[in-house]
């Protein structure tokens, strides 16, 4: 594989990215554990999933700068060194305290990622193949989504919740040691990469030119002007709304199942296995859909927008529905379906990025996206915990989690105008 070293370095991020959302499903799987023995309630856990983001949307701003002054090769490589540990640490927490505190440590550490990989991806990959790398590494996270619930089930039951996350921790360290030997920033800096490959690349490269560019012209411009731009700041809001559906889903789906439909933890684990895998499939295709449209159009914002309104307005009216069934397989069917087709979208955000920002902006201006989005996940899991607290039950949680995704795609659709096209992908 070390002979196609780009492909390589996205299957690393591929798999980061498992790691990621391995390690930050864990406490949503262990929720009945901890809570009974932490004596923790809905309403503070809801709190305590909302940390996570208070520490994670500031650091992805700052993890977007540090990527560009640094270079995403060693700032990744910290940033899941550090997020292990303070992962890893969960297994000392005491109480509702010491577990806020690890958590907002643990969401500092996790807010460089899409930076760090969006920064690498810009280093390695042309425009045209941008989409599908994105699609491709991103897709770990709903795997990643898929085989928690299995893994951190069977840990926690055979020996404890505690235990379980020091395991977790060891994975990321090895793959810390893994990323350090293997990637560097560009092919221009890699002692390893082949003649053939590198000159590949920057053929590849060369042939941008051919193809249309949304932006004014390819000189950098101040990380002001991007984070001014209507398309950078629409593409942001829809980014907030479909964390919205995400956060929701990945903190308080398993405790829904548990409360509202009464499955044991084993069961629960493996349910939720069953909308990770479909996203899975969703988010590996859905960069490669928009690729391919942009070849027939030969108008990438055109390609990325038919993707963004279509699959997110399909996922805003699944999860609505989810919560209004009765049963836990229509409840299960219709957020796997959501789930997809939220999914499909996720490779799309940062696509916008690679065609309209300069590459000495990509990993600020991801940041800055990531920042909006990340908001979310502060509201959202808050918000859930409240009504549940108040209401005893799920189902305005998910028509709102459904209104929201909604409003993103109706923005997406009425503001972001495609170009006509100078050029069609033929040229390119």
């Amino acid at each position: 594989m070390l002979k196609n070293l780009r492909w390589t370095i996205v299957f690393l991020l591929f798999l980061v990215y498992m790691i990621n959302y391995l390690d930050r499903v864990a406490l949503s799987i262990t929720v009945p554990m901890i809570e009974k023995d932490l004596t923790l309630n809905p309403e503070q856990f809801g709190i305590i999933f909302g940390s996570f983001f208070f520490g994670y949307a500031v650091f992805n701003f700052i993890g977007g700068l540090a990527v560009d002054k640094f270079g995403a090769t060693l700032v990744m490589g910290l940033a899941v060194g550090l997020w292990s540990l303070f992962c890893g640490l969960t297994a000392f927490a005491t109480g509702f305290y010491s577990m806020l505190i690890l958590r907002v440590l643990f969401g500092m550490a996790e807010g460089p990622i899409c930076s760090s990989a969006n920064k690498m991806i810009n280093g390695w990959f042309p425009k045209k193949q941008a989409a599908t790398a994105v699609g491709f590494l991103s897709a770990g996270s709903p795997l990643g989504g898929a085989v928690a619930g299995p893994i951190v089930g069977y840990l926690a039951i055979a020996f404890g919740w505690r235990p379980a996350f020091l395991i977790i921790f060891t994975i990321g360290i090895i793959w810390m040691i893994a990323w350090f030997f293997i990637a560097a920033n560009s092919p221009e800096k890699h002692k390893r990469v082949s003649q053939q490959e590198l000159l590949l690349i920057q053929q590849m490269k060369k042939e941008e030119e051919a193809v249309e560019v949304i932006a004014e012209d390819n000189t950098a411009k101040s990380l002001g002007y991007y984070l001014k731009q209507p398309i950078i700041l629409v593409t942001a809001f829809a980014f907030f709304c479909y964390n919205y559906i995400l956060f929701f889903f990945l903190s308080w789906f398993p405790s829904y199942l548990v409360q509202q439909h009464h499955l044991d933890i084993k069961s629960m684990s493996l349910t939720t296995m069953i909308p990770w895998i479909v996203g899975f499939v969703g988010l590996a295709l859905g960069g490669y859909i928009s690729d391919k449209i942009f070849k027939i159009t030969g108008r990438l914002l055109l390609s990325r927008k038919i993707v963004l309104v279509v699959c997110l307005l399909l996922a805003a009216l699944c999860v609505g529905l989810a919560g209004t069934v009765s049963s836990v397989a229509s409840a299960v069917l219709l957020m796997s379906v959501s789930i997809f087709f939220l999914y499909v979208t996720g490779a799309i955000y940062w696509a916008i990025i690679q065609d309209v920002v300069h590459k000495s902006r990509v990993g600020g201006t991801s940041g800055f996206i990531h920042l909006i989005g990340s908001i979310s996940g502060i509201v959202g899991p808050i918000v859930t915990g409240y009504i549940v607290q108040s209401t005893g039950k799920f189902d305005s949680a998910f028509i709102l989690a459904g209104t929201v995704a909604a409003l993103g795609a109706i923005l997406v659709l009425f503001v972001i105008k495609a170009p006509r096209a100078t050029h069609t992908a033929a040229q390119a």
